[in-house]
């Protein structure tokens, strides 16, 4: 039986529950989840609990309803709410200041502790990402998705989950910055060489350096911005 807590809803109860039958159910994108009747059953809450719940999902875009087959997991990285709120957020030169502010703050600590616990493989991986980067550049392609990618290996190698999640969400609220940061003349060049000194001390196991170059790189991304 769920706990009623005075100081929590029991519709956001509910959703944290319905987040571990996901896990428990192994359930991925596109997987249908049980039904209303089902989750309520399974809970032990009424079923106006559960509606409620599975209607905030769905309007944060996790979930869908198709009538007749069901409510759907939906890509969370795929929905349009983000990009809705950083259209008028970032508008405000102060909360643009912020959000790279944050993420200064967040890569630092990721660079840090994938200094110490990166592996070949990840850092084979992110040479032949820097690679593809380079002939990219090269064709006169924008490497945005490049970019991305190389700090969401070094994330990852950061091994904390918690930090990914919140690296994760403020990278992608602030997307529109870097893409820009980007688009200035000669940035992309530059970008790839201070990701490839960056590698080197993640490769040397050098936090002190890695930290240092990721700080320099990020000063040099905000300026273009």
């Amino acid at each position: 039986m769920l706990d009623d807590t005075k100081n929590r809803k029991l519709y956001q109860e509910v959703l944290v529950k319905i987040n571990e039958i996901i896990k428990e159910d192994n359930l991925q994108v596109g997987d249908r989840l049980p039904s209303e009747r089902e989750l309520a059953e399974r809970l032990k809450v009424g079923r106006s609990s559960v509606r409620e719940a599975l209607r905030a999902l769905e309007l944060l875009g996790l979930i869908s309803t198709r009538h007749g087959e069901g409510t759907f997991i939906e890509d969370s990285t795929s929905h349009h709410l983000v990009e809705i709120l950083a259209f008028f957020i970032l508008r405000d030169q102060k909360s643009k200041k912020d959000l790279l502010e944050m993420r200064k703050i967040i890569e630092l600590d990721a660079v840090g502790l994938a200094a110490e616990r990166i592996t070949e493989e990840q850092i084979r991986k992110m040479e032949r990402l820097l690679d593809e980067t380079q002939k990219r550049i090269k064709s006169g392609l924008l490497p945005d998705e490049e970019d991305f990618l190389f700090h969401q290996y070094i994330a990852l190698a950061s091994e904390n989950y918690l930090l990914f999640r919140i690296w994760r969400a403020i990278v992608d609220f602030g997307r529109t910055i870097l893409k820009d940061s980007l688009k200035r003349h000669g940035r992309s060049e530059i970008s790839i060489q201070e990701h490839r000194y960056i590698l080197e001390a993640l490769r040397m196991k050098d936090r002190e350096e890695a930290e240092r170059r990721m700080k320099m790189h990020l000063e040099k991304s905000q300026f273009f911005a």
